[in-house]
């Protein structure tokens, strides 16, 4: 028998076998929203374009018709995505479905008739397959310890006693009533210590006690004891006290709520209850320890992604930083400001992230569209946000593309200087007024871009935040971003290749091919990762202990020669250089000199070097070995006096040095004899003396 076409091709009648064209299906949600199929059909080229009124109800046997084992369908609705997903499942369970919100985003808004370029748009970055973050197994059977200070606490197990296995721990109780029966373990103690997550924590406890079995109008403990130690697989803490972690809100497996708020503690044994089994988390970071520039030799450079972790993820680690993937709630602050690249976000990767707006931006222009303003945005809070706009106001502009992503947090220089290089005319960063995790990172990449798109051209405030809960806020903040007397410029066409800094480099040197402006040099505010050193050479011996430390090889040395050679688009300003120098004649610029990025490695100081004496081979440097003989000739007894042919050992290289110092009948402990030491009876003596 013979075989069938293979996936995504279809044959032709005495004919080669071709490619078939995914189908994307548009929907106008029973005429709610105006499609404008030319446009649609002309701009999505790579796609068979199918139109519909009611893709869901009244014509779903089209989209039944489409599904095949090999079929690769997107479909330009989320709200029926289960629906379709349902009937892929029974039908083609093999089909690929992929599903873009064109409703919301786009056609539900007082410029629906004009946003047919932001329709295609959408349809092209929906194409781009998403990255997948390995995940992390946690696994967690119902061992639960229960923090918190009287009969809320001991309620509070009493509900969760026939799922959990439960442990009540009270820290400096009041009188508490003893319990008709003992169905848990009720204890006395004092949380000092704890760490770990779901499945895994570990608590130090102290003054623990057991209660008598006595006790009988109120508990009664026996003798404190420190140091007690506690595992179990969940914490509910209704304690009313400090939280036991950092953002412990983001700490899988610690729960906790105000105890005199019955309805979050009733939330509370909801949660805990269906905290057993085994979990899947996604692995946010990607981390390689041999690109963190944290440490050298016990001198501290980068911190910036400890400065900024809020749950406590990462911690330091010799000469890098360990993360917990365990911990980590993939706020991707360490990834955002990372300058090495050691640290990458994976929920999506940046080439993906990029790979999409490269999409996204060129086929928006290509449709026709003008000055586009990114506005990226959450998969939680912004989506929710931008629904409520088109459903109870005027939508989003047509000219305003969303680009969803986990975190806004996460967001780097890479994807803000790639989508201004794709073309964006403004970009708006989409957050709660009251975020979930600290947005420091995130405002601190938003002002390094501003230092580099100003001077280039790109305007004041091209990129910003937008800071609220509120989707009329929303709609005036989009409304008050400047692009109507922007001009249009050429945007860039580069692909997206690699990860991390070499990303973001290659990112800012196509954004400064396409600015306005052809500057080269640009400084920017502290801590930005990029920059340059200078070295104070007068000071400075070229003992390249600098270049030991250098991380990232920014720091280079010459094995023919003493020189000290730096290559600016190397370096991440992590500060190891100047923390190592001991002359301490290296300071950091923070800038961007893309004509240096582009020049070879320039040299910092050179000096000829010093010729051994004995054999002719160059070592060291002139200048310090000159010095250095100077110092010692005729004022150390080691090379003054019968010694003072010794003083040759100092102009040898390592070699002939031992070879000298083997052969020579030298003993290094035959040094002068020391003076007396002077005593009381020697002073009194003397002034004795002085006196007679």
């Amino acid at each position: 028998m013979a075989e069938g076409p293979g996936r995504g091709k279809r044959p032709i009648a005495n004919g080669p076998v071709v490619e078939a064209k995914p189908v994307a299906f548009v929907c106008s949600c029973e005429g709610t929203m105006p499609l404008d199929e030319k446009l649609l059909t002309r701009a999505c080229p790579g796609h068979d374009m199918r139109f519909a009124d009611q893709l869901c109800r009244r014509e779903l046997e089209r989209l039944k018709a489409a599904l095949g084992p090999e079929a690769d369908i997107l479909v330009g609705c989320t709200q029926e995505a289960p629906l379709f997903e349902e009937v892929a499942g029974e039908d083609a369970p093999e089909a690929n479905l992929t599903f873009v919100n064109l409703r919301e985003n786009a056609g539900w808004s007082a410029e629906a008739d004009a946003a047919g370029p932001k329709m295609a748009a959408l349809i092209a970055a929906a194409r781009i397959a998403p990255s997948q973050a390995p995940l992390v197994p946690l696994k967690s059977e119902g061992v639960a310890l229960v923090y918190g200070r009287d009969e809320t606490a001991i309620a509070l197990a009493e509900r969760l006693k026939d799922v959990l296995d439960v442990t009540v721990l009270l820290t400096r109780p009041g009188d508490v009533p003893a319990p008709r029966r003992s169905d848990f373990p009720v204890l006395k103690g004092t949380i000092a210590q704890a760490t770990g997550w779901l499945g895994a924590f570990e608590l130090t406890v102290n003054d623990f006690a057991h209660p008598a079995p006595s006790s009988r109008a109120r508990l009664a403990f026996g003798a404190p004891r420190d140091g007690a130690l506690s595992r179990c697989d969940i914490v509910l803490d209704v304690s009313g006290g400090v939280p036991l972690f950092p953002a412990g809100e983001l700490r899988a497996g610690y729960l906790r709520a105000d105890p005199g708020d019955p309805a979050a503690v009733a939330r509370l044994a909801f949660e805990a209850s269906q905290l057993v089994g085994e979990f899947d988390k996604p692995r946010y970071v990607t981390f390689d320890a041999a690109l963190c520039a944290h440490s050298r030799s016990k001198k501290t450079g980068c911190t910036r992604c400890l400065d900024l972790c809020p749950t406590g993820a990462i911690t330091p680690d010799g000469d890098h930083v360990a993360i917990s993937a365990e911990i980590c709630a993939g706020c991707g602050a360490c990834a955002a400001v990372c300058p090495t690249g050691a640290a990458t976000y994976a929920l999506p990767a940046s080439d993906t992230l990029m790979a999409r707006l490269r999409a996204l931006l060129h086929t928006y222009a290509e449709a026709g569209g003008e000055r586009a303003v990114v506005l990226f945005h959450d998969e939680t809070h912004g989506a929710e946000l931008i629904d409520a706009l088109a459903r109870y106001g005027e939508g989003l502009p047509a000219h305003v593309l969303p680009v969803a992503v986990n975190e806004a947090t996460q967001l780097g220089l890479d994807a803000f200087a790639a989508a201004l290089a794709y073309g964006a005319t403004a970009i708006r960063v989409l957050t709660r007024a009251k975020p979930k995790h600290d947005t420091g990172g995130l405002v601190r990449n938003l002002a390094y871009m501003d230092a580099i798109a100003a001077p280039l051209g790109f305007g004041e405030g091209c990129v910003a935040t937008i800071e609220t809960d509120d989707p009329d806020q929303l709609a005036a903040a989009l409304a008050g971003v400047p692009v109507a007397g922007v001009p249009e410029r050429r945007a860039a066409k580069f692909l997206p290749l690699g990860q991390g800094r070499e990303l973001t480099v290659m990112a800012l040197k196509e954004l400064r091919n396409v600015a306005p402006l052809a500057v080269d040099v640009l400084p920017l505010p502290e801590r930005a990762p990029f920059g340059t050193v200078h070295v104070e050479t007068e000071g400075c011996t070229l003992c390249h202990a600098c270049v030991a430390a250098c991380p990232t090889g920014a720091l280079g040395d010459n094995p023919d020669k003493p020189m000290l050679t730096f290559a600016e688009d190397r370096c991440v300003q992590c500060g190891l250089c100047a923390a190592t120098c001991p002359e301490k004649v290296i300071t950091l610029e923070p800038r961007i000199d893309f004509a240096a990025w582009a020049a070879p490695p320039v040299t910092k100081k050179e000096e000829e070097p010093f010729h051994c004496v004995a054999c002719g081979k160059p070592f060291g440097t002139r200048s310090t070995i000159e010095r250095i003989v100077s110092r010692l000739e005729g004022r150390h007894w080691m090379f003054s006096g019968e010694h003072a042919r010794r003083i040759a050992v100092i102009k040898m290289c390592e070699d002939c040095r031992v070879e000298a110092v083997v052969n020579e009948s030298f003993d290094p402990h035959d040094a002068p004899a020391r003076p007396a030491p002077r005593t009381s009876e020697d002073y009194l003596r003397a002034r004795e003396k002085k006196h007679h």
